[in-house]
């Protein structure tokens, strides 16, 4: 709890009574490897906050090839906001890739949250505005380089990621093939 504490705080002030109140809305869930945290075509239920494990975004794209979007590693929020803002049906899985350890917040929870504690909305605001930052920056140097330096790229955006993941994800991610990856960690080194 107590890195959940200290990664919202990054965000806005609260005092104890919110913080001790905010607590007593997490459950812990626990992923195992390939288990998914939501799925597309359902309503995203709850937020999560990573505190062991990485989990990753993906979705299928019209050849019903697996197309990973990111990573979301440790002291990260893990949800899927438009589902679950809207309640519309996701179109990307978030799996865990790991086997995870997560703070969850349910729906009802995390409106309650909103609803009562002042300036929460604002802190959350600010990690998803964030969070989009983040993503932005992360995905399009990746349209525009070569694939060396979309690895290069890679290996300082996650750097505890490539040692604890697939490398199949890796290279879907960078849009490369697995052997390409292969060939480009070989010449790296």
């Amino acid at each position: 709890m107590k890195e959940f504490i200290d990664y919202i705080l990054q965000f806005g002030t609260l005092n104890q009574h919110q913080l001790d109140l905010i607590a007593s809305k997490t459950t812990v869930l626990e992923l195992q490897k390939d288990e998914y945290f939501s799925e597309a075509g359902k309503i995203a239920q709850q937020v999560g906050f990573v505190l062991e494990g990485i989990t990753r975004v993906c979705y299928y794209n019209n050849k019903g090839e697996e197309i990973t979007k990111y990573f979301i590693d440790e002291n990260n929020l893990v949800v899927d906001m438009e589902s679950f803002d809207n309640d519309i049906c996701s179109n990307a899985y978030v799996q865990a890739i790991t086997d995870c350890k997560l703070l969850v917040f349910s729906k009802k929870d995390w409106k309650e949250l909103l609803e009562t504690i002042i300036g929460w909305d604002a802190i959350v605001h600010r990690i998803i505005s964030k969070a989009l930052r983040q993503k932005v920056e992360r995905r399009s140097p990746l349209v525009s380089e070569d694939a060396t330096t979309r690895y290069l790229m890679f290996l300082k955006i996650y750097p505890n990621v490539i040692n604890r993941i697939p490398l199949s994800y890796v290279a879907s991610y960078l849009g490369i093939t697995q052997s390409s990856l292969s060939r480009i960690r070989k010449n790296i080194r």
